[in-house]
């Protein structure tokens, strides 16, 4: 596939909400949903819909994670990917997703990941509808349930749902129409419709999908897990999702930190310290690095990399754990790991069962086994100038 290189259409996918009536333990975007997240799958249509800028907007601290599930569903069409950090409520966070687009960009759509099983030919009939009118579009279904106006227990009257619809999203609009309605938003508004009918502006509809529910309620989530199929493997690889899964992961650090040496999980009191952006664990990192790759969420570097101030000076609990949880999101769960430490320094047998307990600790009790070699002289290692570490991972489905 040949990306144009200023693409006019831009997609804002907005996941940036803690999804709190969800009832899980990580961000709704982030929650598994069909053996990926619930922003993998959203992406997966996004992608197969239109070419266009996508911008996903992500809770502040997960970026890295959105930029996986955004590379890994946008395949060919990578480059034409942004993250950025969504702020405090919705529209904080397309007006984000907004200053991200590129100037070649001038219809823009706005998604809600939690609509994650909406189809691509939404995006193309929104896209075209913009294109055809200059106004701002929105999918929706009739409404097919009788509607009652209520007071406090009481019935009022009836509704006349032949003038109602239910609004969806990805909902399309004139670039230039949205940042104009943004500049002069007073208040919050439900969705973007409402915020540029607000500014004067006319919306038309077209028709929604049954599937482009949102997933909002522990309801929600059970309705889409029976509706998602899994999401295709990569070309020429066997079908083998219920299979546990093997990742390998390596790490190096020299020698020539501040500090003292933490290895293996271990503060190891009057060595030399690692040098590296957080504690230079070696064994830690080959860990995560095993676990992501078998998990196919990406590697160290796009989670803990020097763009997460938060991690410098970590030590392995912090990575493992959340490396733990990221797998866990994804709808994965550790067997076991092993590691080989390659170093002439520390003298690791007589603090091995420690070792290994606190990495296993870290994991969640899973168990972790460690052994340790020297190179006999040869290589960076064996002249005592860094350490190597080397790790296998078995994960299976949760």
């Amino acid at each position: 596939m040949t990306l144009t290189p200023s693409p006019r259409v831009g997609v804002i996918v907005v996941a940036a909400g803690s999804g709190t009536r969800l009832g899980q333990d990580a961000p709704k975007a982030f929650v598994g949903l069909g053996g990926h997240t619930i922003l993998r799958h959203a992406l997966r249509g996004v992608f197969a819909a239109p070419e266009a800028q996508v911008v996903v907007v992500a809770p502040a601290g997960r970026e890295g994670e959105a930029l996986t599930d955004a590379r890994e569903a946008a395949g060919s069409r990578a480059p034409l990917v942004t993250v950025v950090a969504g702020g405090a409520t919705r529209q904080a966070s397309v007006a984000a997703g907004l200053a991200a687009l590129w100037p070649s960009v001038e219809v823009v759509l706005v998604h809600d990941a939690a609509r994650a099983l909406t189809s691509p030919e939404v995006f193309a009939r929104v896209i075209d509808a913009v294109d055809r009118t200059g106004w701002g579009v929105v999918p929706a279904l009739p409404v097919i349930d009788t509607i009652k106006r209520v007071e406090d227990e009481r019935i009022i009257e009836a509704v006349d749902r032949s003038q109602l619809a239910a609004a969806q999203t990805p909902q399309g609009f004139r670039r230039d129409v949205l940042e104009t309605a943004y500049a002069v938003a007073s208040e919050e508004y439900t969705d973007d419709a409402a915020l540029v009918a607000a500014a004067g502006h006319r919306v038309a509809i077209v028709e929604g999908d049954a599937h482009a529910f949102k997933i909002t309620t522990p309801a929600d989530l059970d309705r889409a897990r029976a509706f998602a199929a899994p999401v295709p493997p990569v070309p020429g690889a066997s079908p083998a999702h219920g299979l546990p899964r093997v990742g390998v992961g390596t790490d190096v650090h020299a020698f020539g930190g501040d500090g003292s040496l933490w290895l293996a999980g271990l503060e190891w009191p009057g060595e030399p310290a690692l040098s590296g952006h957080s504690d230079g664990d070696a064994v830690a990192h080959a860990i995560v690095d095993a676990l992501l790759s078998a998990a196919g969420l990406g590697d160290i570097g796009t989670h803990f990399g020097t763009s997460r101030p938060e991690f410098a000076g970590a030590h392995a609990d912090a990575f493992l754990a959340r490396t733990r949880a990221l797998l866990g999101e994804a709808g994965w769960a550790i067997a076991n790991v092993a590691v080989q430490l390659q170093s002439n320094r520390p003298k690791f047998a007589p603090r091995r069962a420690e070792a290994e307990a606190a990495l296993s600790a870290a994991l969640g009790g899973v168990p972790v086994s460690l052994a340790a070699t020297t190179t006999d002289g040869l290589g960076f290692t064996g002249s005592g100038t860094g350490v190597q570490a080397f790790a296998v991972a078995l994960i299976h489905r949760a």
